[in-house]
């Protein structure tokens, strides 16, 4: 199976999410700032990135686990990636899209603009790693609800 997490600017919330799932982050505890910042992904996405699917890793089921910058058109590019699904695989279950933008707090979207767009890194990456760790524990939860329902 093909797992995609997706959100507005891929480089958090779910780069967070896939993390948790490819264990590289802890699914029992909010993870410190060192950990947050060990995943190679995490708020590092480049505007040549967005709307790229990114291969992050295969879990311990065999499930591939991607990332997806979709920006501000899930309405546009969710339906249109779920048709793909259908005409390469001939169903929807061989892929799952998981919207990650559901756990995203105003410090994660204050943060994420600050480092993501305007590249004010100083400033923003902080604000994105507290409000991660706000958001942690729900983002866990989405992950686990993802891997125990495959």
């Amino acid at each position: 199976m093909h797992i995609i997490y997706h959100c507005v600017g891929g480089t958090h919330s779910s780069a967070v999410a896939s993390a948790i799932h490819l264990g590289m982050l802890p699914d029992n505890r909010i993870p410190t700032d060192k950990e947050l910042l060990s995943v190679p992904y995490f708020d590092t996405l480049t505007r040549k990135e967005y709307g790229r699917i990114l291969h992050r890793g295969t879990d311990e089921y065999g499930n591939n686990i991607y990332t997806l910058s979709r920006q501000f058109y899930p309405q546009i590019v969710i339906p249109a990636l779920q048709d793909l699904c259908v005409i390469l695989t001939g169903d929807t279950g061989q892929v799952k899209l998981v919207n990650a933008s559901r756990t995203v707090n105003l410090l994660m979207k204050i943060g994420g603009c600050m480092s993501r767009r305007l590249n004010i890194v100083c400033i923003g990456r902080p604000l994105v790693i507290e409000g991660v760790k706000r958001a942690y524990m729900e983002i866990v939860d989405m992950v686990n609800n993802v891997k125990y329902s495959i």
